[in-house]
């Protein structure tokens, strides 16, 4: 057997985990503490590990957070008002799959953000498409698209993701041209995918963002019913972490 040529054909088929764990293999001796199917198992499960890692990383980079965050950094101290149980429930990602929304409110600083990368970032280890956005920059993003005429693959593009992160919602009222763009949105996803919003404002507080009440009507009714809610409290978690 020739194992430059079986390593060569390794690389040439892209197995590059199998190719990293067959040349380790020879290093460290290991193939002769292993049966013949025990080490083909070996070199299968080590190529299947370097691909779901980078469908990971690709996943990650391609959602645009702003920052790191993970289910395990969570603080759950009892001001904060966050449910444990259901949070810790939702990292399964089987929202997901039931295309509930999640809508997470309180005042700046509680952490919202956080949470919605957390989950977000949860998301795409379990190998879900992901997009996180400003509201404010996505607006600007689409009307552009408008301008340019890829408006319809732009809201295609983010139709195709399995999961919508949009934070600062409420920072801004919505005109008409918003209003239509945020319609869109929504009316794509709806029943159809998951979408997380967080906001400064109380979802109560949301409808007198509106220019046009019907259109909040239609719009509201499609995120808010029967969405997952967390309204946050207690002392901003920014100021907390300086004094610490």
């Amino acid at each position: 057997m020739n194992t430059n040529v079986t390593i060569e054909k390794m690389q040439k088929m892209r197995l590059n985990g199998m190719k990293r764990a067959y040349e380790s293999s020879f290093e460290t001796r290991s193939h002769d503490t292993f049966t013949n199917d025990e080490f083909i198992a070996w070199l299968i499960e080590s190529e299947d590990t370097l691909r779901n890692n980078n469908k990971t990383d690709r996943l990650l980079k391609n959602a645009r957070f702003h920052y790191q965050a993970s289910i395990e950094e969570i603080n759950y101290t009892s001001d904060r008002n966050l449910d444990r149980n259901l949070f810790t429930r939702l990292a399964d990602c089987s929202f997901v799959d039931q295309r509930k929304n999640i809508l997470i409110t309180g005042c700046a600083g509680t952490g919202k953000s956080f949470l919605a990368t957390a989950l977000g970032h949860q998301c795409c280890i379990r190998g879900y498409k992901v997009l996180y956005y400003n509201l404010g920059k996505l607006f600007h993003k689409l009307m552009m698209a408008k301008g340019d005429g890829t408006y319809m693959k732009e809201l295609s593009r983010i139709e195709n993701n399995d999961l919508l992160i949009i934070d600062d919602f409420g920072l801004q009222t919505l005109n008409h041209e918003r209003q239509q763009i945020l319609m869109d949105i929504i009316e794509d996803r709806h029943h159809k995918k998951s979408t997380i919003f967080c906001s400064q404002l109380q979802v109560k507080n949301w409808h007198d963002l509106f220019e046009e009440k019907l259109i909040a009507d239609a719009i509201l009714d499609r995120i808010v019913h029967s969405a997952i809610r967390f309204e946050l409290e207690g002392e901003s978690m920014r100021k907390k972490m300086k004094n610490n």
